[in-house]
């Protein structure tokens, strides 16, 4: 048995129900502590000073509303118990949760392109750190501060070639730098069409290769917003156009002449961050068959916590596909086909949990917990999903799919209390190894 096997809980484990998902999806690994009561969190970025300030925090923003900083999270912990070291990427989640914890209620809603409180930037490139840091497993980690360079370079770079510009109209100005991002230094929306290229979801990746998603364009884009107003050279409002479909670049616009129809197309600074790590998710989420449904449901179908009423839409190519991307990841051999990365997925997971956002991301997570084998844990954010949803003042409306997530939700309670009363039962000794799987390139 691999070193997993030390990571079980002191109680004899149950023994899976006749419904439970077969032992090759799940994985043994140890529970993780408590996170550290006190981080240190940086000032907010005033020109990017680098003096720093202590400030205890328990959690993102001044009014958390599911206890995000009480939570446990598995992942590093389970790592370190199979010999991986998480040192760096425990650094960059340390970091990550000082930026945040400077949220306010006022700074989640507030714009990216005026956004104070939390360096955007440096967030997105913390989030990068840790999961280069996962997946590498490099000695050294990524150089947080040479991209950081790299950004206000960039503005330099605007204010170097078009200096002219800066007394012009704000449409000549905005024109100018739309030109100077997607036409003299060549940023470009990732392509819609095939698979996905994950650099293009982490901010040093678009950085060095000119092409991210729309979230990553918009950072960067807000970045030298910021720098330019910084150094006095921006003297109107600039909100940032985010584009809704899968083709459009963000561009910015004058405030003043703002349209009712231009506001669902804001960014606020929490909206960013969360719209970066549903990207990742997304992207990572272990069960990639039927993207017409939620990451949730997925995994319900893989656990049979949910009907697949649609199951013979499948093609028998992509049911073959799936069963070798499995055949290899059963005997320690990474792939992306078709089955994601439960790491960078549970990584994101929590770091949307710390944001206090959305109780849902509760949900997600113990899912991803049952399908890890760590079933106790599973149940305590399962029940604490339904607790926060139960306590939810906001009626919301019922649809198809709600009610199938609903159903799912309570099936997969009674699976977990089912499997934690059971005793005396030994765990299979072969277990697929979701998270020590050779490195890969980005």
């Amino acid at each position: 048995m691999n070193s997993m096997a030390t990571a079980a809980a002191t109680a004899p484990s149950p023994p899976p129900p006749p419904c439970c998902s077969p032992p090759s999806q799940c994985v043994k690994l140890l529970r993780a502590p408590p996170p550290p009561a006190n981080f240190t969190r940086s000032s907010p970025p005033q020109h990017r000073s680098r003096r720093h300030r202590s400030r205890a925090i328990c959690c993102a923003g001044s009014s958390p509303r599911f206890g995000a900083g009480d939570l446990k999270f598995a992942l590093h912990d389970a790592l370190d118990s199979l010999g991986v070291d998480t040192t760096h990427a425990r650094e960059a989640r340390k970091k990550y949760c000082s930026q945040i914890g400077n949220f306010s209620d006022i700074e989640r809603e507030t714009s990216i392109s005026i956004n104070r409180g939390v360096d955007l930037g440096k967030t997105a490139l913390y989030i990068a750190a840790e999961d280069d840091s996962l997946v590498s497993h490099s000695s050294v980690p990524l150089p947080v501060e040479a991209f950081i360079q790299r950004l206000d370079d960039l503005s330099m770079g605007y204010c170097s070639h078009y200096n002219s510009r800066f007394k012009s109209s704000p449409q000549t100005f905005l024109d100018s730098l739309d030109k100077y991002l997607y036409v003299r230094k060549g940023f470009r929306r990732s392509s819609a069409k095939g698979l996905l290229d994950f650099r293009s979801l982490y901010l040093h990746s678009v950085l060095t290769h000119r092409s991210g998603s729309a979230a990553m364009l918009s950072l960067i884009y807000s970045e030298s917003l910021k720098m330019l107003r910084l150094w006095g050279l921006l003297n109107f409002d600039v909100e940032i156009f985010f584009p809704r479909d899968l083709e459009g670049l963000p561009r910015g616009y004058d405030k003043q002449k703002s349209k009712e129809s231009d506001q669902p197309h804001i960014l606020t600074s929490q909206a960013l961050l969360v719209q970066i790590l549903r990207d990742l998710k997304g992207a990572f989420w272990p069960f990639q068959h039927n993207r017409n449904e939620s990451l949730f449901l997925r995994a319900a179908q893989a656990a049979n916590c949910s009907d697949r009423s649609n199951a013979g839409e499948e093609s028998g190519f992509q049911l073959a596909s799936t069963k070798a991307a499995q055949y290899r990841l059963d005997r320690g051999v990474w792939t992306t086909v078709r089955l994601g990365d439960m790491r960078r997925a549970l990584a994101a997971c929590e770091r949307l949990i710390l944001l206090d956002f959305d109780p849902k991301e509760l949900r997600d997570y113990s899912i991803l917990l049952y399908h890890c084998g760590l079933y106790e844990q599973s149940l305590d954010y399962l029940k604490l999903y339904k607790e926060t949803k139960n306590s939810s003042s906001k009626d919301i409306p019922s649809n198809p799919s709600s009610i199938i997530e609903d159903d799912a939700e309570e099936k997969l309670m009674v699976r977990l209390n089912l499997i934690l009363m059971e005793d005396g039962w030994e765990r299979p000794t072969h277990a697929r190894n979701f998270l020590s799987n050779n490195s890969e390139p980005w």
